[in-house]
């Protein structure tokens, strides 16, 4: 603006980002979007501990018995830990694929004008619906390390108890 003087009509690429940017209803689709994706970190990690504490006197009594027959403490986690990851990648890969195949399948059919661009702008072109990798890979990457760290937990735990309780003959469950 100073270079080019009075005379001139300057336009800033910085000024056009802030207008696109600060719509009420794209602000509002944000907070939607958040409140949805922790919602989903809320289910994904109540299902995981409630899966987990279920299937927890099962594996402190398989684990009490193969310490029995020489396994140690730490390959007793390591097992634990390994046996959580099949189920975790299935659901990592699953996830991201789901999500890969909703986008691809619901492009065509939404309009997302009217939340990225300023109803000015709106004319000027549509914006498209796309894939971003990052975005599929990110929740994928994060419900494997969340399953990996509960069972990590759950073995920490159990490898610190005792194992007398799970090796008693006639104990009724």
């Amino acid at each position: 603006r100073r270079a080019a003087g009075a005379s001139a009509s300057v336009r800033l690429r910085s000024a056009e980002r802030a207008r696109y940017v600060d719509s009420p209803l794209q602000s509002g689709a944000e907070r939607v979007y958040l409140a949805a994706v922790a919602a989903g970190v809320g289910y994904a990690v109540l299902a995981l501990l409630l899966a987990l504490l279920r299937a927890a006197p099962e594996r402190a009594a398989l684990l009490a018995r193969l310490r029995t027959m020489g396994l140690t403490r730490a390959q007793g986690r390591r097992l634990l830990v390994l046996e959580s990851l099949p189920q975790a990648l299935l659901a990592a890969a699953g996830g991201a694929l789901t999500g890969w195949a909703t986008i691809r399948l619901l492009s065509p059919g939404i309009d997302l004008t009217a939340v990225a661009l300023p109803a000015s702008a709106a004319s000027a072109g549509g914006a498209a619906l796309r894939t971003d990798p990052l975005s599929l890979a990110l929740p994928a990457t994060a419900v494997l390390l969340l399953a990996v760290g509960v069972a990590v937990a759950q073995a920490w735990w159990t490898g610190r108890r005792g194992s007398v309780r799970e090796l008693r003959a006639g104990d009724a469950r």
